[in-house]
């Protein structure tokens, strides 16, 4: 007869070894035994990702794109207008711009096109194309004159219908020359100019020499009788320029903002104020972080809301599995193995979700930028960094429940297995 061996006191219970594979299997069998509400637990969190990789997404591209649509005319215009000052005659208009603010202008690296425009005041004189003054008014109309330097047609980017622009000699000498906006040629009956036209200014005839057909900024010229500046100072008394466009290569207007009020009033640039478009960049940046403001918030409660799930159902699943706990102990499982289990089976969990929600916000920002015709724009760290982030999610949410598990003593845990 054998005699029993007895297990001293001092001698320890041989502890069962959980490898990695075993850890792997077992997380896979807890996951996949209930696959409806695995989905379920991990839904919150795969809409918080999704939500914040659509919205990173949308936000860049959007930005993007408003940069790509950023009107360039926009982007290569300066207007330089006179600065308010005060007099003591509050009826005085003081103007800084020199009339040949055209010639300081296209001296500066970067400028493409200068001229002046201003408003000539008529006194309530009417325009006509006829030399006899109709008593009854009908071929006399009130047409705003405008004088500009030669240089504006090319700054505004206008084009003729008809005729030429009148040059730098017509406006050195004054000559009386106009050209008509569409607008004005229509109300004048003004359609050909190769017998060279005159209109009355007044009583001032002018030779129209040719007709707008169109111009990409200051559309109020379309509708004016254009003339030049000298004529302007030497018939209808125009004292001072009242503005100047700038035409700049893309990417100098806030170089050459800066120097203009120099270049037109180098003793006191305080006189003249330039007028320039916002960066494109400041414009993407503001979009961009708008739009991540309003929905980031969105995609942060969704995650909130999907790692309290994920910590819900793991909780659950803990008390659930009480008797497996008890026995696993039983037959020598640490308590480091238990949280293990239960701290990757949440983590896997997590990062399951935050595949299908990258996924998920992928296809929405693709989906979008098609239905709108936009390029889609995306981090290339985005999709790889939200299952990393779901994983975080789901590690963090399953922490109580983890020590809720390790913490259960192997007789209580077979006793309610058990009963």
């Amino acid at each position: 007869m054998t005699t029993p061996t007895w297990i001293s006191d001092t001698e320890a219970v041989p502890r069962s070894g959980l490898t990695a594979g075993d850890l792997v299997g077992e997380v896979s069998t807890a996951l996949t035994a209930r696959p409806a509400r695995t989905l379920l637990t991990a839904l919150g969190t795969i809409l918080g990702v999704a939500a914040l990789v659509a919205t990173l997404g949308l936000a860049k591209t959007a930005g993007n794109q408003i940069v790509r649509q950023f009107d360039e005319l926009e982007a290569t215009r300066i207007v330089v207008t006179n600065a308010p000052r005060q007099t003591r005659d509050e009826n005085t208009q003081l103007n800084a711009i020199p009339f040949d603010a055209e010639d300081r202008l296209v001296r500066l690296n970067g400028v493409r096109a200068a001229g002046t425009k201003s408003p000539v005041e008529l006194n309530g004189a009417l325009a006509r194309a006829v030399p006899v003054i109709d008593p009854l008014g009908q071929n006399e109309f009130q047409i705003p004159v405008i004088a500009v330097s030669p240089g504006l047609f090319e700054a505004v980017r206008a084009e003729t219908r008809t005729g030429r622009f009148f040059d730098h000699g017509h406006n050195d000498r004054g000559d009386a020359v106009a050209i008509l906006g569409p607008g004005a040629a229509n109300r004048l009956n003004v359609a050909r100019i190769d017998n060279l036209p005159a209109i009355f200014i007044g009583e001032e005839p002018v030779a129209v020499m040719g007709i707008l057909d169109d111009v990409a900024r200051e559309p109020d010229l379309l509708n004016a009788i254009i003339v030049p500046d000298g004529l302007a100072r030497d018939r209808f008394g125009l004292s001072g320029v009242d503005e100047v466009h700038i035409d700049v290569e893309v990417g100098a207007a806030e170089l050459i903002g800066e120097q203009a009020p120099l270049a037109l009033s180098p003793n006191d640039p305080g006189f003249v104020r330039s007028r320039v478009p916002p960066s494109p960049r400041a414009v993407r940046s503001t979009v961009e972080s708008e739009v991540n403001a309003l929905f980031l918030v969105l995609g942060g409660l969704s995650l909130l809301v999907g790692a309290i799930g994920i910590a819900n159902v793991t909780l659950v699943s803990v008390l659930e599995r009480t008797g497996e706990i008890g026995l696993r102990r039983a037959l020598g499982a640490t308590r480091g193995h238990i949280a293990g289990q239960f701290l990757t089976e949440s983590a896997a969990l997590g990062l399951f979700a935050g595949v299908l929600g990258a996924s998920l916000g992928v296809l929405s920002v693709v989906a979008v930028s098609a239905t709108r015709e936009w390029t889609p724009v995306l981090d290339s760290w985005l999709p790889l960094a939200a299952p990393v982030l779901g994983a975080l999610i789901g590690l963090v949410a399953g922490v109580y429940p983890a020590w809720k598990a390790s913490s259960i003593e192997p007789i209580t845990a077979l006793r309610v297995g058990a009963g």
